[in-house]
């Protein structure tokens, strides 16, 4: 469990979609509070304790959502998405050029939300160089988003690369397709669904298993459950055999 969760306010004037993302935020891990109007959350984001995050809805009651964004950019950087019924792109650059970390058009998928949510936390965080995930043959480096399996290159789409990576940083677990889809989310995934993780998970497993001299599958597929990754054992092979390939 995550003993210092981060705190995410929701600045939402409409009550049902506030409880709505309420609830998967919590569920998700997250602290998160709710107020329905832009002074109050002016006065949230500039006092003491401001929110790690905040999703702020652009038509609010009073004070709107830009002109708090404007006003918090003033003196700080707090990360920031944008919540709005507009869909015209001029009203979208406005507010990423107020200085929006992201744009959530409504209506959206709450679970879209916590992925945002999780993708602008990642990238806000500390940045540190990342040593190369060591696999024993398979190698990955975050830093060039390469692999190398026998110090072969292997080459990947950014999605196979996300998914791969995902699946390695989860290691020993099973993931199913929800999981797979929230955790390797980013920018260049934002389009994934669940039919098309199938096709990524095998073409990916292809180029693994077409570069592996020994032909080992490096990721195994549950029925009904979902994937996992699992590299060979010291003898050279897979260590759960009744896993069913995809």
């Amino acid at each position: 469990m995550n003993t210092n969760p981060h705190r995410i306010l929701i600045v939402e004037d409409e009550p049902d979609i506030a409880h709505v993302v309420l609830d998967y935020l919590r569920h998700a891990g997250f602290e998160a509070e709710h107020v329905a109007d832009g002074k109050s959350a002016l006065d949230l984001l500039l006092g003491a304790t401001p929110p790690d995050l905040t999703l702020l809805d652009v038509m609010l009651p009073g004070m709107d959502g830009l002109e708090v964004l404007r006003q918090v950019r003033r003196v700080g950087d707090a990360p920031i998405i944008l919540l709005t019924a507009r869909v015209e792109e001029v009203d979208r650059l406005i507010g990423l050029e107020l200085g929006a970390d992201d744009y959530i058009c409504k209506p959206f998928s709450p679970r879209e939300v916590v992925a945002r949510v999780k993708t602008v936390l990642r990238r806000r965080a500390p940045a540190s160089p990342a040593a190369p995930a060591d696999t024993g043959a398979l190698t990955l480096d975050d830093n060039l988003s390469q692999v190398t399996l026998y110090g072969k290159p292997v080459p990947l789409t950014h999605r196979e690369y996300r998914l791969l990576q995902t699946l390695i940083q989860h290691r020993d677990r099973i993931l199913s397709r929800p999981q797979l889809l929230d955790l390797s989310y980013d920018e260049d995934t934002q389009d994934l669904n669940e039919r098309s993780v199938d096709s990524h998970i095998k073409n990916l497993r292809k180029k693994l298993r077409s570069a592996d001299r020994s032909g080992h599958d490096w990721i195994r597929s549950v029925y009904g459950v979902g994937f996992a990754f699992e590299p060979p054992d010291a003898s050279g092979q897979a260590r759960i055999s009744t896993w069913e390939a995809l």
